[in-house]
């Protein structure tokens, strides 16, 4: 009786999450198991498309001719049982297709266009060295044509002779040393060295070393041209000579081994500390999920209890992820992470090369790490037993993925959190409202850290009004007040942390006798100028065009710069304080590798005064140093369409405010705003969670927002305006018959851009508290257009949306 396998198929214009079932072949049913990926005939034609086997079956209840796995794309399972299982839920929740789900989850090397290598790894029958191999280490998987060879490569996986080295544009992805040992004794090697000539210093250089070595003892060829001037060419000879034997060592690419890394042990707790440890460490014990909000105000020292929480898990043998929001916030948090758990540490974030990820993922799959520390999708790193998941400043907006599927990590995070029944831990000194809201109900336990660890008080916060500063004459981005105090904390050698919510030199370009500003053709928005490139640049599609002297409309040459930008803010800035020493941090300083890290340590080694920067620098930072913080523009979220932009002008207000005075020294926090009065700058001004919170769900209560509807919204966009604008109409229309009358649309309408990548753009918005038929009339929504999809439409489902424009 043949056995079978259920697959999820990869039909790029025809996709479903219904598996199919294929006859799995005599020559693989020992070897295949769930979370392998195969090569599948599917349709009439029986073309070849990959897929992803997510169970095997004795029998299926198909009452045709069941077609054969054409060929295995993997040795070992990709994916475990659990993410297996992960995926289905995903697809549900976030409209998308399991398949997508299941390449989310993969490192990119294993999604990426890769070649694939069988290696030798242990001693082969010569036979089959000569004839498979034909005398070589490495055999392309290209060349395992037929079934019978697939065959023996599992065979030989499975007897630790072979492994599978995959490469991705023909860079290696398992790095290597070479390593020399001797293959003679002492006394055979000083027979050799009286035979040689005086001038073979290089071989002679050699068997000294060879010679002092223990026997089975390894040497680093690097190492020993390095400190001796022995080259692979000379030991290559010895070698050829039975003298030594050389080998490549596979190795893990660290991206932390050239930091200093000093040990650092448990802190004491203070009361607060040790109530949330303790209610967090009875639910380990009791092996029982529950989801924590951890609401604690800034340096009120919520990683410390991340820390010990984590050191209990790892007590016990288990696995723990930690999630952060930015990539700016990896390298700090990394470090208090390695320096106390060592080398069980490992990192996945998009700041590692390929490389980088694809090691530390095998790292984690093999088991030898065990605590994860990383961004957005580390949240999928297959730790087999997990203990502990926190998700650190759980209010970030980044931890939604904007792209298909539209996952966010903490429902990942509480997914796979009651997986394996242990609690889940949501950090925030200013969480989500839809956090404190389920809180409130009893959904979430509230722990509270109300005082800072180290007993200071938080900093003062004064806010300027701009307006009063365009009457002293003052038309500079700087108060005076907010002069004073730089200038103040140069003199004291202290150090001062500016934020500045845009990136670029100037906002847009303008002619002052026409009113023409210069557009991105592609889009509807205006370009940014950047002077470092000396060049307009949209934000959106990437279009770049030189900088206009002359307006190409009226031909005016009074065209001047409008908006402030961090550049033009860095240029202001040095001019009135040419002594101070500036690191500017946006996304145009930080787009090479490692430039995040290189900028902090820079700041953290007091190689600058300033650290000026958009949002990235406002959470997460602690320098002892930082005394004084200025919020040069507080408005600009304030102004966006969306009904989230007070909420995140507070967080945003309260975590950089957080930055400053969090050693012993007493900080300061400038900030600076048009319209000072708003009830977010107010509250964040006093540090007050609480009332912002409770005046925040009362306009939520009578906008119909969330946290009391949910929302799901829908999204269309072509090239064609009216085409877009009709096939949204036609989508409300399917929708609207599962609908109850409680349900509230908006829309359809353009979106606030309404084009991007010479893209119309139309949404709807749906609100809703419980329609029991949407879901299933979404999914149908989705399967339905794929052949308009495969035309040019672009259809999006997101529920829970984070961003509106």
């Amino acid at each position: 009786m043949p056995h079978i396998a259920e697959v999820i198929v990869d039909v790029p214009v025809l996709q479903t999450n219904k598996p199919f079932h294929y006859e799995i072949p005599q020559e693989f049913e020992q070897r295949l198991v769930s979370g392998m990926r195969v090569v599948v005939p599917f349709g009439n034609g029986s073309r070849l498309v990959q897929g992803f086997v997510t169970n095997r079956f004795e029998a299926s209840d198909y009452k045709g001719e069941l077609k054969k796995i054409e060929q295995l794309m993997d040795l070992m399972p990709v994916l475990n049982t659990e993410l297996i299982d992960l995926g289905e839920f995903m697809a549900k929740e976030t409209y998308s297709f399991r398949i997508s789900c299941y390449q989310t989850m993969l490192p990119a090397v294993l999604r990426a266009k890769y070649e694939k290598k069988i290696t030798i790894v242990d001693d082969l029958e010569e036979e089959i060295f000569f004839e498979v191999f034909r005398g070589k280490q490495e055999l392309p998987w290209e060349e395992v044509i037929d079934r019978d060879l697939v065959k023996l490569m599992l065979e030989l996986k499975a007897q630790g002779k072979v492994e599978v080295n995959y490469e991705v544009k023909d860079k290696r992805t398992k790095k290597t040393i070479k390593r020399v040992t001797s293959t003679l004794s002492f006394e055979q090697l000083e027979e050799i060295r009286e035979g040689l000539r005086a001038n073979a210093k290089r071989q002679i250089a050699l068997i000294n070393v060879l010679q002092s070595i223990d026997s089975g003892e390894w040497l680093d060829v690097k190492r020993l041209n390095e400190e001796y001037g022995i080259t692979l060419a000379t030991i290559n000879v010895a070698e050829n000579k039975g003298w030594c034997e050389l080998q490549d060592v596979e190795i893990y690419r660290d991206p932390f081994e050239n930091a200093q890394i000093k040990a650092t042990t448990a802190l004491r707790l203070n009361p607060d500390q040790q109530i949330a440890y303790n209610k967090i460490s009875n639910k380990m014990d009791e092996n029982v999920h529950d989801v924590f909000l951890l609401k604690g105000i800034t340096g009120s020292g919520k990683t410390e209890v991340y820390l010990q929480t984590i050191s209990k898990v790892l007590d016990e043998n288990l696995g723990a992820l930690m999630l952060v929001p930015e990539i700016a916030l990896t390298p700090q948090m990394v470090y208090r992470f390695k320096s106390r758990f060592g080398e069980k540490v490992a990192v996945l974030h998009s700041g590692l090369s390929e490389g980088e990820k694809y090691d530390e993922w095998r790292k984690i799959n093999n088991g030898e790490a065990s605590v994860v520390v990383g961004a957005r999708s580390s949240v999928f790193a297959p730790l087999k037993k997990i203990g502990l998941i926190i998700i650190d400043e759980e209010h970030e907006t980044s931890y939604k993925q904007e792209e298909n599927p539209r996952y966010h990590a903490r429902d990942i995070a509480i997914w796979r959190g009651a997986y394996h029944h242990c609690p889940v831990i949501l950090g925030s000194a200013t969480p989500s409202l839809e956090s404190s809201a389920r809180a409130s109900k009893g959904v979430y336990t509230l722990l509270e850290l109300k005082e800072r660890a180290n007993k200071k008080a938080l900093p003062e916060v004064s806010v300027i009004d701009m307006r009063e500063e365009a009457k002293k004459g003052n038309r500079s981005n700087f108060s005076l007040s907010l002069q004073a105090a730089i200038q103040d904390r140069l003199k004291k050698k202290e150090q001062s942390v500016l934020m500045l919510n845009r990136r670029g030199y100037s906002s847009f370009v303008m002619c002052r006798d026409c009113g023409f500003v210069l557009g991105c053709p592609n889009c509807d928005i205006s370009q940014t100028l950047h002077m470092d490139t000396k060049t307009m640049k949209c934000h959106y599609c990437g279009h770049e065009e030189n900088i206009p002297t002359i307006c190409p409309k009226c031909h005016s040459k009074n065209i001047r710069y409008f908006g402030t930008g961090t550049q033009k803010v860095q240029e202001e800035l040095q001019g009135l304080f040419p002594e101070a020493r500036i690191i500017r941090m946006d996304v145009d300083t930080t787009r090479r590798k490692g430039a995040h890290e290189r900028l902090l340590k820079d700041f953290g080694d007091k190689k600058a005064d300033i650290l000026l920067g958009t949002q990235m620098i406002a959470k997460g930072l602690d320098f002892p140093d930082v005394t004084l913080v200025g919020v040069i523009n507080a408005d600009t979220s304030l102004g966006l369409p969306d009904f989230r932009s007070a909420e995140r002008t507070f967080q945003l207000l309260t975590q950089v405010s957080g930055r400053a005075g969090r050693a012993e020294k007493i900080g300061k926090v400038y900030v600076q705003s048009f319209n000072p009065e708003h009830y977010a700058i107010q509250y964040a001004k006093n540090h007050d969670y609480n009332s912002f919170y409770k005046r925040e769900m009362h306009l939520r209560h009578l906008s119909d927002y969330s946290p009391y509807y949910f929302l799901v919204r829908i999204s269309v966009s072509h090239e064609n305006e009216m085409t877009a604008a009709k096939k949204i109409g036609e989508f409300i229309h399917f929708i609207q018959p599962a609908l109850s009358d409680k349900a509230i649309i908006l829309g359809p309408t353009p979106k606030s851009i309404a084009r991007t990548h010479n893209r119309y753009h139309f949404q709807v918005i749906i609100k809703y508290k419980k329609e029991e038929a949407l879901s299933n009339r979404l999914h149908e929504l989705l399967a339905n257009t794929q052949k308009d999809q495969a035309k040019g439409l672009f259809i999006s489902i997101d529920s829970q949306p984070m961003n509106f424009i």
